[in-house]
């Protein structure tokens, strides 16, 4: 993670914490347009069925923000499905997703 922005950094972070903490198989992190943060899992029910960047958004969305800056995801597959995409693009279309392996290195 030397090589980018410590911004982008604690995102990254913060989504390998939310992964770790949980055993979830994807963590994910928001920043909104006010610099506020927002972390999430895989939320996996019966009932209910979110990616991780799909309730990092919800959390976000919740707390007010107005837009998103950008998104972390870590995950062990390397990619991030179009609905997650989906869900920071409705809210801000210039945000930008970065998708890092388990040890924080950015895939994507």
């Amino acid at each position: 993670m030397a090589d980018l922005d410590p911004e982008d950094a604690k995102i990254v972070t913060l989504a390998r914490s939310a992964r770790a903490r949980t055993g979830a198989a994807e963590g994910a992190a928001v920043r909104d347009t006010d610099g506020r943060t927002y972390a999430a899992c895989t939320v996996s029910l019966p009932s209910l069925k979110l990616t991780a960047l799909q309730a990092a958004v919800a959390a976000a969305v919740a707390s007010g923000a107005p837009g998103l800056e950008a998104a972390a995801v870590v995950t062990e597959s390397g990619k991030v499905d179009d609905e997650s995409r989906a869900a920071v693009r409705e809210l801000t279309e210039s945000a930008y997703v970065l998708v890092a392996d388990p040890s924080g290195a950015v895939v994507g």
